[in-house]
């Protein structure tokens, strides 16, 4: 919001992102299509920024236009589904190193002895596993 409020090309016209934590979406409300292009961009950056990312957002759903305002929804991905957890577990048994994976709710757990097992296996789950957003935490010996 703040960097929205002080760049040039906003000065003097209409312009609100929200954040709905409960539903996980961001509601972006311009007045012109180019700003809000520019807006999706700096929120974009700004998500980069804190490692977020970009295809943690959902931006196929289309804008509706509301009288002199054009408003988008754009839903926040959180969590895995089943197929992908599946997958993911799979990549890691297949690869056969001394750590055991389990799907638990919307993530998967991966637990091992050596930590030098747990950074080859987010390795792999990097370089194999493009298509998702994948945050990786509390790794603990």
């Amino acid at each position: 919001k703040k960097e929205i409020l002080n760049r040039w090309d906003f000065k003097g016209t209409h312009v609100s992102i929200e954040l709905d934590k409960k539903e996980m979406k961001i509601e972006v409300e311009v007045e012109t299509d180019m700003k809000l292009e520019q807006a999706i961009d700096v929120l974009l950056t700004k998500a980069m920024r804190q490692g977020l990312e970009a295809t943690c957002f959902d931006l196929s759903k289309d804008f509706s236009a509301s009288g002199k305002y054009i408003r988008k929804t754009i839903p926040v991905k959180n969590g895995l589904s089943k197929e992908d957890a599946k997958r993911i577990v799979k990549l890691i048994k297949d690869k056969g190193a001394k750590v055991q994976a389990a799907i638990m709710d919307d993530l998967v757990r991966v637990t091992g002895k050596k930590i030098d097992d747990l950074q080859e296996i987010i390795q792999l789950c990097k370089t194999e596993v493009r298509d998702l957003p994948l945050q990786f935490v509390n790794m603990k010996s």
